[in-house]
């Protein structure tokens, strides 16, 4: 995620009371498009090949150690295959949710995080009907699970989304998830959660899943999702996208845009399409969104090839960007709109999209190297040396560890906080200066190859870089990451 040095822009949640019982009458047509239900995404043919795709979202979920109440370490999603209709005019989200998930433990029940003002209707495990209650934000399901056994669970439910209050100090924002417009327009941003205000989910960093998104609205609305658009069809008067998402993402990193967009496609120097979703109304946003290719570039010849499959980027009216994998959500404005916003989500796609954190204390790990290679990218267009860059970083940081603590143990209620951006982002800069532009930047590789489509922690990349060096470095991260004063920088 985007920040800046006077308003960084992130997220999330605590939600409020509320439950649900699944006893809400039907009393409409369901949200099903008119031309007939819309279907999910294809999968693979070969039950091999789909027991494969599945293996590589087996995750090993904790307990977050910053935010607890999201998630539940019980549960290993694997895949989510979400249907969802939209009605821009009354305001209402009908989904059905399929889980194939993994119980980590034996338990006497299920439970996933779904928004309160979202009234589940019915729930399934293994095609039968099972009790379930909703406080708040818990979907409590009252079936028995086995450890390591494998579970469809299905669940339908109706309501208009709302975004839920976020845990921040910043003044530019002040709740996440999905947002609704006056237009009867959608989009979401959900760091560190929030995805639970649009779908069921287990709603923390540590459990990658696959997605399928099958997404009807009313013409000339189209909706916008993680991955490769599968197909678009319009049929009296309602449009359905089908999206595949191939490789696990973090449930933060999932996306939802609903509006009346245009599209439009550039391919960079490596031959990866970027495709461009972007209002109607505002086509000076395109210009802008064609300085993706060479952000991809840039980072290409530092990090290695891009590392997945599909790339898109998607506008909409937030107040900020979010690095969603596959397809970066973007925000409107001059600053969040522009070229090193773009270059920085973008920037995510490896730190923070193919290896994510598994807890939220490393958050640290991604913005970090992000803002780092922001410099650099900021100080190519302008012509100028990295420490003028930096420069103004050291104030940013230290201005911020006084009051938001260390980027490694940060207040809990100060989430996105220039402390976890500037501080670390530094702190890469004076690794580089001790081993090496080239040995740095191949360790850095080396980490997203050794960690790809996986959610790790600061254990693992001390250990990693100790090992690709050879020096020891604990007391170098610790006082970076986890120091209440900011190390002086070195000169060079």
């Amino acid at each position: 995620m985007r920040t800046t040095p006077a308003a960084l822009a992130v997220v999330l949640l605590l939600a409020t009371g509320c439950s649900g019982d699944g006893s809400e009458p039907d009393d409409s047509d369901g949200g099903r498009p008119a031309g007939g239900s819309p279907t999910a995404a294809p999968q693979p043919a070969d039950p091999a090949a789909a027991a494969a795709d599945l293996d590589a979202a087996r995750s090993t979920p904790v307990e977050d150690s910053v935010y607890p109440d999201a998630g539940d370490p019980g549960v290993d999603a694997l895949h989510y295959d979400l249907e969802l209709a939209w009605s821009p005019t009354r305001r209402r989200l009908d989904g059905t949710a399929t889980i194939t998930l993994r119980a980590t433990t034996d338990a006497p029940r299920l439970q996933l995080d779904l928004g309160p003002s979202l009234k589940p209707r019915s729930v399934t495990l293994d095609g039968a009907d099972v009790p379930f209650s909703h406080p708040g934000k818990d979907l409590v399901v009252d079936a028995p699970v086995t450890g390591d056994q494998q579970y469809e669970l299905v669940v339908t439910y109706r309501g208009e989304p709302a975004p839920v209050p976020a845990p921040t100090r910043r003044a530019d924002f002040s709740v996440t998830g999905m947002t609704v417009t006056d237009a009867g327009e959608l989009w979401t941003m959900q760091e560190p959660f929030g995805a639970y205000t649009w779908y069921p989910v287990n709603d923390q960093p540590a459990d990658k899943a696959l997605y399928d998104f099958t997404i009807t609205t009313d013409a000339p609305f189209t909706g916008v999702a993680n991955g490769e658009l599968v197909e678009s069809v319009t049929d009296k008067g309602r449009t359905t996208t089908r999206w595949h998402l191939d490789t696990p993402a973090s449930s933060y990193l999932t996306t939802m845009a609903v509006g009346d967009y245009q599209h439009s496609a550039d391919t960079t120097s490596s031959g990866l399409t970027i495709d461009y979703w972007y209002p109607r109304g505002l086509p000076e946003a395109l210009p802008l969104l064609r300085k993706a290719p060479h952000a991809v570039d840039w980072v290409e010849e530092r990090l290695g090839p891009y590392p997945f499959s599909t790339l898109g980027l998607v506008v909409t009216d937030a107040v900020s960007a979010m690095e969603t994998q596959t397809m970066v959500t973007l925000g409107t404005g001059d600053y969040v709109l522009s070229e090193p916003v773009i270059m920085h989500e973008i920037a995510h796609q490896w730190y923070g999209d193919i290896v994510s954190p598994s807890d939220w204390r490393d958050v640290w790990l991604n913005e970090g190297m992000t803002m780092y290679l922001q410099a650099g990218y900021e100080a190519d267009l302008a012509g100028v040396p990295v420490a003028e860059e930096l420069a103004d970083y050291a104030g940013a940081c230290r201005a911020s560890l006084p009051g938001d603590g260390p980027p490694g143990a940060y207040n809990a209620a100060g989430f996105g906080a220039s402390n976890i951006y500037y501080c670390p982002a530094l702190m890469w800069d004076e690794l580089r200066k001790r081993v090496g532009e080239d040995e740095f930047w191949a360790v850095a590789r080396s980490w997203l190859d050794d960690n790809a489509g996986t959610s790790a922690g600061r254990e693992q990349l001390y250990d990693h870089w100790e090992r690709a060096t050879g020096l020891e470095l604990s007391s170098f991260f610790d006082s970076w990451i986890m120091g209440r004063t900011m190390p002086e920088p070195t000169a060079g």
